[in-house]
């Protein structure tokens, strides 16, 4: 009996290193990718086309992509925040881009000084040009439970920000749990209201465990027929613009959970660990994945 596969897309090289203090030269970051892609993950976010002088880290992302073969069969998203952005991520040769908004016009103003709606404005024309120069577009949305200057978001906040992106043509869209404050009731409770509208396929779970809820979370999202998460190889990075959110989901601790659960996510989790006791060796620091610790003791 075949078992039900899981996708997984790993934002280790973008969403990962963009909140580490200590940035990745461009060799580096193109030999974690290709360390990821070795394990057998086929969705690797590649960097983002945002100013250097405001993420560092992600300076040089056209040179990465330079160096990534984009025609194997692998994508390779590229975060953009605006025109200039894609003007980028065109240039380099990108296929895969992702857009993003917030579900708190709080947040959305700390982190893209501007309303909601003025964001989901600013992307409408990206994502057109984008979709009419080939490439495929993913949405990002951030305090899908929680936001650290609001508090509490409802469900009735989230619904219509995820709405406008799939009007603007996103193929899916990521929820983030951007403070990792959720838990699997509101997890629930979030998903119920979405999935009234949008099926369960083209949605995708991105969990953040600064409170050691993502794995609880995404069981959550599994049952509710949830098949794609986002995770971040050893646990790296977090939200630069959000206090208090210390890190994504480790993917070795998500292999483990969905592989002993019965699922296929085609990513071998020994590499995937060696992957992650490199990266944070680079780093300098410990992972804080649980299942690289336990690889490791």
């Amino acid at each position: 009996m075949s078992r039900e596969p899981v996708n997984l897309v790993e934002v280790g090289p973008r969403d990962g290193l963009q909140n580490e203090s200590r940035p990745l030269d461009v060799e580096r970051r193109v030999e974690l990718i290709h360390r990821l892609v070795d394990a057998g993950l086929t969705t690797v976010e590649a960097g983002s086309f945002v100013s250097p002088k405001w993420v560092p880290q992600m300076a040089d992302t056209d040179q990465v992509l330079d160096r990534l073969d984009l025609d194997a069969g692998i994508h390779y998203p590229v975060l953009v925040p605006n025109q200039k952005g894609l003007d980028a991520a065109l240039s380099a040769g990108a296929k895969d881009i992702a857009i993003f908004g917030a579900a708190s016009e709080s947040f959305s103003k700390k982190n893209i000084n501007c309303s909601i709606e003025e964001s989901l404005d600013r992307f409408r024309p990206v994502a057109e040009q984008a979709l009419g120069n080939g490439m495929r577009v993913r949405g990002y949305v951030s305090c899908l439970v929680a936001c650290p200057y609001e508090g509490r978001i409802e469900p009735n906040q989230v619904v219509p920000v995820v709405r406008a992106m799939f009007e603007m043509g996103c193929y899916e869209v990521s929820l983030g749990d951007t403070i990792g404050r959720g838990t699997p009731k509101q997890i629930h409770a979030v998903l119920d209201a979405l999935l009234s509208e949008f099926k369960p396929e083209q949605l995708a779970l991105h969990c953040h465990d600064t409170y050691g809820m993502a794995i609880a979370n995404i069981v959550a999202g599994l049952e509710k027929g949830i098949r794609t998460f986002d995770a971040s190889v050893g646990g790296a990075g977090g939200c630069p613009y959000a206090p208090g959110a210390s890190g994504n989901v480790a993917t070795e601790d998500v292999v483990y959970l969905l592989e002993s659960e019965g699922f296929e996510t085609g990513v071998d989790v020994e590499a995937l660990v060696e992957t992650g006791k490199w990266l944070f060796g680079e780093l300098d620091k410990m992972p804080p994945s649980k299942v690289n610790q336990a690889y490791q003791s």
